[in-house]
């Protein structure tokens, strides 16, 4: 428990950032498994920008870091490739 309002109000905004920051790796995670679970080739192609753009954004506000944002890329883009 808080013992001053300084201490409150870090708890407050953590939380509150952990909620964002929650949101948008779920996101994230949900277009890429809508890549690599995708049936055909023609999906996974057409999921792909979407899942490209849920990264960087994710990498952009600082939810992962840019180099695991590299490594998510090119492995959803492989996985897309394979199909």
């Amino acid at each position: 428990m808080p013992n001053n309002k300084q201490a409150n109000k870090r708890v407050r905004l953590n939380e509150t950032r952990r909620q964002e920051n929650k949101v948008v790796r779920s996101s994230m995670r949900k277009a890429i498994r809508n890549v690599v679970e995708a049936e055909t080739a023609e999906d996974a192609t057409g999921a792909l920008p979407t899942a490209m753009k849920r990264i960087d954004k994710a990498a952009k506000k600082n939810v992962i870091h840019e180099n695991a944002a590299a490594r998510y890329k090119s492995r959803v883009a492989g996985a897309a490739a394979a199909k």
